[in-house]
């Protein structure tokens, strides 16, 4: 099966249905197009995401199965869970948009590079800007040391990604943010693809087919009206 290239000129273009995305690499459906806001939404209510690196294309993805988070199944360590009792951070949302951005597109031990290039970096500022997108932030003495981004359409938070600069930062703001997102009446939690390290918080994986039903579904619900008020 080929891959579909989109027309950088057509922000509205209707994306391939996920099912024709390759098994391998697992997920990508299609290149090129563009990172505006009205292509953007379009592929997360139907769980596609871009991820590519700067000397490519923009490559779009929808791989199955797909990593979730349930938000009544977090998990929490003992060690974690005393870490959240001692409160070493102060968690705040949406102060910090961009600095958490650039937190998440600094250079990570054993890498040399960033998939979060300016493209990206621009793109989803403007849909910070737009209140779609959205930062959790762990902040001490007044310092960014930790803190993740996503996208928030209806009931589903769509994690992108997450940094930390302290022990535990990343974990302990992650928690809260599943708080949060629970008290505000989310549903699911879009993790993307597998990893240790979300495992171990309770993501799971579910086939690309039950994710697409659940996205249906709850991307047209309303959370709580409370939600990202300030």
């Amino acid at each position: 099966m080929s891959l579909i290239e989109l027309d950088a000129n057509n922000p509205q273009q209707v994306f391939p249905t996920p099912a024709q995305a390759l098994a391998e690499p697992n997920g990508l459906l299609a290149y090129g197009g563009c990172l505006s806001e009205i292509r953007l939404i379009n592929a997360y209510q139907l769980g596609i995401f871009p991820w590519y690196n700067p000397d490519e294309p923009i490559l779009w993805w929808s791989p199955n199965p797909r990593l979730v988070l349930f938000p009544d199944r977090l998990k929490l360590s003992r060690s974690l869970q005393k870490t959240l009792r001692q409160k070493p951070f102060q968690i705040k949302y949406d102060t910090a948009f961009e600095k958490v951005m650039h937190g998440c597109a600094a250079p990570r031990e054993g890498s040399s590079g960033t998939w979060i290039n300016p493209e990206i970096l621009n793109a989803y500022q403007k849909l910070h800007a737009s209140g779609v997108a959205h930062s959790f932030e762990a902040w001490q003495q007044d310092e960014l040391v930790g803190g993740l981004y996503g996208v928030a359409i209806g009931q589903v938070f769509f994690g992108e990604s997450m940094f930390h600069t302290k022990t535990d930062a990343s974990k302990v703001v992650f928690a809260h943010m599943v708080e949060q997102l629970t008290a505000w009446g989310y549903r699911l939690i879009d993790c993307q693809v597998t990893n240790k390290h979300l495992l171990s918080l309770g993501a799971e994986e579910i086939p690309r087919s039950q994710f697409q039903d659940f996205l249906s579904e709850w991307c047209n619900a309303t959370p709580s009206a409370s939600a990202w008020q300030r």
